[in-house]
This record gives structure tokens, C-alpha cells and sequence, in this order.
């Protein structure tokens, strides 16, 4: 992935644009990444593998729900805060 200066992302904001539609391209402030452009195509694409897992994953706690494998809700969020899952 190209990375720019937010600097260079400003002034050359044009070039960015045509950049992204090939592949994303990271934004950095000080040297330190902090925002990912990339086209509309792949974002789309993201937002569907998001809602395809999430999908999934709802699939999944159905099933759960009627074979029995649940938990006390107490206990599902004691283990969340503490990272502990079994």
C-alpha cells in the first residue's frame, strides 16, 4: 500500500483520487498512519464482507441458542471485560 504525507495528500489531492481507484493508499501525520483512502468499489466490497460475517455470526448464535450452548449474560460480560472465553 502507498503511503502519503498528509501534506502531500492535500496538495495533490487529484493524484490521490486516481490512486485509490488501483489500490488504497495510507494517509500520515507525523509519520504516523492515521486514515486509509480507497475507492468507493472497495469500500462497498469491505461493507459486504462486514455484513456477510455478521450474518454469519447471527446464523451461528441461532444454532447455539437452540442446541443450548448459552450463557448466563453476567457471565458472557464478566468474560468480555476480563478476555476470557471459553
Amino acid at each position: 500500500m502507498e503511503s502519503l504525507s498528509a501534506n502531500e495528500a492535500k496538495t495533490h489531492f487529484g493524484d490521490l483520487l486516481l490512486k485509490v481507484q488501483r489500490e488504497p493508499v495510507q494517509i500520515n501525520r507525523n509519520g504516523k498512519p492515521v486514515a486509509v483512502v480507497l475507492s468507493v468499489d472497495d469500500y462497498l466490497n469491505l461493507e459486504a464482507l462486514k455484513m456477510q460475517q455478521l450474518k454469519a455470526r447471527v446464523e451461528q448464535a441461532k444454532e447455539d441458542v437452540i442446541a443450548g450452548r448459552t450463557v448466563d449474560g453476567n457471565t458472557f460480560f464478566d468474560n468480555l471485560l476480563t478476555g476470557k472465553f471459553d
